[in-house]
């Protein structure tokens, strides 16, 4: 029996209902899908689903900032490989002797789900690329594999700085050749990496005036300021019992000298 709504009308049929189901057993095959043409750089690598979930994130992100509709371009970003399910993904080499009917495949996965002019009218436009909505999703299509290629080029791939110069070349908005100007300045890992404080990356711990410690667990150690004394003591937790290692200065960071050097309130410190 079909759900109803609070006016006693149903929601969906039957029919409705067993095709949604397979949609959503279609779109999942979109994660067991690879991205074909990273066998050519040789490195790298991603699903379609990955893809196309970063394709709409920078969708709505570059609208919003380009002043178009950022719903709408995030949609456009969503499905514009859902086709691919069906089709698989073709790289720039398969396409030079391969024809797939995208348009009829995207119609297919939808048929009789009452999805059909918003999902396969989304790929059209995805396709036509007149509205700026649909410009700025195919830009993202673009920027999605720039930012790939980037993290490969930082690893070592020389052969990525290639295809970089190729997808730079069919960005059409400014606000996408921004970015991208702006991200082949930077390192990949800056993010998570290049933005903290060297001491975490040894003990775990972060310059902070200020937060108590909570209790330690087994095989961690942290720092903790010793009452009246100006240092602060490191100790390292076995078995429910603590050992004092070593003295740490209270100043003396490295790289930061004269900051206090105490754990965040969550923190604790790993060993190295």
């Amino acid at each position: 029996m079909s759900r109803h709504s609070s006016r006693g009308a149903p929601l969906l049929s039957p029919e409705e209902l067993d095709r949604i189901v397979d949609l959503f057993f279609e779109a999942g095959m979109l994660r067991k899908t690879p991205r074909s043409g990273w066998i050519f750089l040789g490195t790298g690598g991603e699903d379609v689903a990955q893809h196309s979930f970063r394709v709409a994130f920078m969708s709505y992100v570059l609208a919003k900032k380009a002043g178009a509709d950022p719903a709408r371009a995030a949609l456009l970003g969503l499905f514009h490989d859902l086709h691919e399910a069906r089709t698989s993904d073709l790289n720039y080499m398969n396409q030079r002797y391969v024809q797939t009917d995208q348009k009829r495949a995207q119609f297919d996965a939808v048929a009789g789900t009452g999805l059909e002019e918003d999902i396969v009218g989304a790929l059209e436009e995805f396709e036509q690329r007149e509205s700026l909505e649909a410009q700025i999703a195919k830009d993202a299509d673009q920027l999605d594999l720039l930012f790939n290629l980037k993290e490969e080029l930082d690893k070592g791939n020389a052969f990525a700085r290639d295809w970089i110069d190729a997808a730079l070349d069919r960005l059409k908005t400014q606000v996408a050749r921004d970015v991208a100007r702006q991200m082949l300045q930077v390192d990949h890992s800056r993010w998570w990496y290049g933005r903290v404080d060297r001491r975490w990356w040894v003990d775990r711990c972060l310059p902070d005036a200020a937060g108590s410690t909570k209790r330690a667990v087994p095989g961690t150690m942290r720092v903790r300021p010793q009452s009246g004394r100006h240092r602060s003591a490191r100790l390292v937790v076995k078995a429910g019992k603590r050992f004092k290692t070593q003295d740490i200065p209270q100043t003396g960071t490295p790289g930061r000298p004269g900051v206090p050097v105490r754990c965040r309130p969550e923190a604790t410190c790993r060993q190295a």
